[in-house]
């Protein structure tokens, strides 16, 4: 077998909470995952021969021939898993929920399975922080969406036959190796729950004087004075508890201040204990 690289599309599936299943369950579960990749293929028409599957236990990972168009997957493959998910969930106390990744790129094959850095970037795509916090945030929807960032500009945001791009949303994907972005789906939903971004911390004296600058564009000042557009002509500033240290100096007790920037030091009044 080749083990040249080829350019191919990528779908890593996963199902949802499987490790809290009993071994029964289990099998019930691989048999009704499998069912479903089968109708998404069969609502695409793509053949047995256009395709590699590998199991994975609890998802499947799927590499796609260069000849299968990407658009068929992301249009009528993704409409037809989504609604065998629904069919297989009828009457289910817990519902079949799968996260699905997609991705193109050069991808080998040899006997023991596929390989590549597309492979790798969709699997993280699919089991990442982010994916598993917009799955939890929909609810009880059944399928969560994520496509590259490279993937959603050349065919999602092309749309056609069941490709619905105004109804993805970007977001961050950090995975061992992986920073990047990618866009989210959450079919029948107007847009995918996402995670609200982590915002950093803001400590000492900066966020005394407001808060700092967006990181991008700009001069560096290097954390030692605000940048102009935050300078003031008077500076406010409040210091609970004692011993504290502000703008180099230490107070002992709370401390109320005013200083005028353009013309002399910080004056103000100690309610208790003295300034040093």
């Amino acid at each position: 077998m080749s083990t040249e690289a080829l350019h191919r599309l990528v779908v890593n599936g996963d199902v949802c909470g499987s490790g809290r299943l009993g071994l029964r369950a289990k099998l019930r579960m691989r048999e009704a995952m499998y069912g479903v990749f089968a109708s998404g293929f069969d609502a695409a028409g793509v053949g047995e021969r256009s395709f590699r599957m590998e199991d994975r236990g609890d998802g499947v990972l799927v590499a796609l021939a260069p000849d299968v168009p990407s658009a068929q997957l992301v249009g009528p493959w993704l409409e037809g898993v989504y609604q065998r998910l629904r069919q297989e969930n009828e009457g289910r106390a817990e519902p079949l929920r799968m996260r699905v990744a997609m991705h193109a790129g050069p991808v080998a094959e040899d006997a023991r399975g596929l390989a590549g850095r597309a492979v790798d970037l969709t699997c993280r795509l699919c089991d990442s922080d982010t994916a598993r916090d917009v799955i939890e945030l929909a609810d009880r929807a059944p399928l969560l969406f994520v496509v590259s960032d490279s993937l959603y500009h050349d065919v999602v945001a092309e749309g056609g036959a069941c490709i619905e791009p105004e109804h993805y949303r970007k977001a961050r994907v950090s995975k061992k190796e992986t920073d990047t972005e990618a866009w989210f789906h959450v079919p029948r939903l107007p847009y995918p729950p996402l995670p609200a971004p982590e915002r950093p911390r803001v400590t000492g004296v900066h966020a005394a004087r407001g808060p700092a600058p967006e990181q991008g564009g700009g001069a560096d000042h290097g954390g030692s004075a605000p940048p102009p557009e935050y300078a003031a002509k008077y500076h406010f500033g409040h210091i609970g508890g004692s011993n504290q240290i502000f703008d180099g100096n230490t107070f002992n007790g709370d401390f109320t201040g005013v200083r005028d920037t353009a013309s002399g030091p910080e004056t103000g009044s100690a309610t208790e204990g003295g300034g040093r």
